[in-house]
């Protein structure tokens, strides 16, 4: 072989090892961008599995919180309440919200009610039942004797000594947290502190379990599935053949989630990046090579083909121009796309802080709602004493005191029932004298209907009216519903405000005026509706919607009406006390 064509085989040669060093240098660096991108997406998509499914069982979880202070949970446990009521309150329950069980049981763990019937009677040495015994948030998950993966939430109710009770427990059956994301999306699966799979998107991973770092996924019984992990730029990557609906690689990510006591993972298919890397390669490839065949030619045909040579070379020019417009155009994508996701982030924090703000102000519409009105009356009450002290009626000038010392005491209670509501509790519910509730009611906004010249028509019955309730309360809502239509007589004549006490199935007490009447009466309640004029002080639209939210809580109803004659009827419902002791 003569040493022109040894020195052009060693010129192929080293061109062709550049060109696979170029492209290989090129696939590597565009996989470990795409697979950067990658991980963004899907960093992005399990946390919105997370999210959701963290969301959804949060439901069941609140659903515990709320029920286990029952009335009708408590009676059943004290005897006061039938069993069959209490069932009938956990299957409605259960119904609503897809539970596949709620049962409550005493503090040494028997059953006392349940909504539909269990095979095991006590639930004694249960984790979640001990934890709620300690007056925490008991939750556990598990695999019952028919297969089934459930989640239970225990919470505890407490007793007048601020004991524990009894304890409430909401079972979940998991396939119905699945059934609406199921095969949506990358594989999702939410391993447990053992390693197991509890809750996935792909059957195909159900219940297989975590034995080491080295050994990956395998099932309880039988041979590991294929399966091998690797890190690339920075990432773990897994090499799987576990069915149709898994990459055969894939991205491996996880997020820990303490409040369920689980990890969230996902299996991303790296397949997209992989595209991406070869194309990108293949195209510098191409243009290397293109480039190489053109040098080459212009070699050996320089002498007689230059102005070919130069064709080409502009070509080669005009193709590198366009991909480097392309590149330029790609990463000015990614950047758009990271300042969205940033926007997106911010947008999440501002609802955040918003949601804060919003629950912030509903509590001081709230202060000033059950605090105005006393104070008022004390500043009034406090005003006529110093007259009467000065004409010399200290007899009269002592009821004056002895009114505001009852305020005080009032308002006390008041600031009391704020303070509980803090700390999640309410207010005991109790035997209360709605007559007795009406009057102090009027005593506190005698001023105002004097002052505006309004005419009362109240009716007293005789005898005590015993409600359940509670009298700090309904006395607030009888304020706000007589104010309201104090309100609403302001252009009004004549001004008359009729108020009844009429006990029937419930006791209904009504508050009707002589005014235009409801324009809207399927928004009174909404929370910041207001017929008042905009910039008002008295217009914030709290009132009603404290009211009903108050009322619901005594298991009653309120409702407003325009009345045939003209004006608006406000009635509340409440129940009787001497019927339910009587059940």
């Amino acid at each position: 072989m003569s040493t022109w064509v040894r020195h052009r085989v060693a010129i192929l040669l080293l061109f062709f090892v550049a060109l696979t060093v170029v492209a290989g240098s090129v696939w590597r660096i565009s996989y470990g961008q795409a697979l950067d991108q990658l991980a963004e997406r899907g960093e992005s998509d399990l946390a919105l599995a997370a999210d959701r499914l963290t969301a959804q069982l949060q439901r069941y979880q609140e659903l515990a919180v709320l029920m286990a202070s029952h009335p009708a949970l408590a009676g059943a446990l004290d005897g006061t309440v039938p069993t069959a009521e209490a069932r009938i309150l956990l299957q409605d329950a259960a119904d609503k919200t897809t539970a596949l069980n709620l049962s409550y049981a005493d503090v040494r763990g028997n059953i006392v009610v349940t909504a539909f019937p269990e095979k095991a009677s006590s639930m004694e040495s249960r984790p979640y039942f001990e934890r709620a015994l300690h007056g925490a948030l008991g939750t556990y998950h598990g695999v019952d004797e028919n297969g089934r993966r459930i989640f239970f939430f225990s919470s505890p109710s407490f007793g007048p000594d601020g004991r524990v009770s009894g304890v409430l427990t909401v079972s979940v059956d998991i396939t119905t947290v699945e059934e609406n994301w199921r095969g949506d999306g990358p594989a999702v699966f939410f391993v447990d502190e053992d390693g197991l799979v509890f809750i996935t998107n792909r059957s195909e991973l159900m219940f297989w379990h975590r034995k080491g770092q080295d050994k990956g996924l395998i099932p309880p019984t039988g041979a590991a599935p294929p399966f091998n992990s690797y890190e690339r730029a920075g990432l773990e990557l897994w090499s799987l053949d576990w069915g149709p609906y898994l990459p055969t690689r894939g991205l491996h990510l996880i997020k820990p989630l303490p409040v369920i006591s689980m990890t969230a993972e996902a299996v991303i298919d790296e397949a997209p990046a992989r595209q991406l890397a070869s194309l990108q390669a293949a195209v510098v490839a191409a243009l290397i090579f293109a480039f190489g065949v053109f040098l080459y030619q212009a070699t050996q045909r320089r002498r007689v083909l230059a102005e070919a040579n130069a064709v080409l070379e502009e070509r080669v020019a005009l193709r590198t121009r366009a991909l480097s417009e392309t590149n330029v155009q790609l990463r000015r994508e990614i950047t758009e796309r990271q300042d969205a996701e940033a926007a997106l982030k911010q947008a999440q924090a501002d609802l955040v802080q918003a949601g804060k703000l919003s629950a912030l102000g509903q509590m001081s519409a709230g202060i000033s709602h059950e605090l105005n009105q006393p104070l008022m009356a004390i500043q009034q009450f406090s005003e006529n004493g110093e007259l009467f002290l000065e004409r010399g009626k200290v007899e009269t000038a002592a009821d004056n005191l002895s009114k505001i010392s009852a305020l005080s005491k009032r308002m006390a209670r008041i600031i009391r029932n704020l303070r509980a509501f803090a700390r999640n509790e309410n207010e005991p519910m109790g035997r209360v004298d709605i007559l007795s509730v009406v009057e102090a009611a009027l005593e506190l906004t005698e001023p105002r209907l004097r002052q505006d010249r309004i005419t009362l028509d109240w009716e007293t019955p005789g005898g005590a009216i015993w409600v359940r309730g509670g009298e700090v309360r309904l006395g607030q809502v009888l304020v706000n519903l007589i104010t309201n239509a104090a309100d609403a007589m302001a252009e009004s004549d004549p001004r008359v405000i009729k108020i009844r006490v009429i006990r029937g199935d419930r006791v209904a007490i009504s508050v009707a005026d002589s005014g235009p009447g409801i324009h809207e009466p399927e928004k009174i309640f909404d929370p910041f509706f207001t017929t008042k004029a905009v910039g008002s002080s008295e217009g914030m639209g709290l009132g009603l919607s404290i009211s009903y939210g108050l009322v619901q809580s005594f298991g009653g109803q309120i409702r407003g009406v325009n009345a045939p004659e003209g004006g608006a009827v406000f009635t509340v419902e409440l129940d009787d006390w001497s019927e339910e002791r009587a059940a």
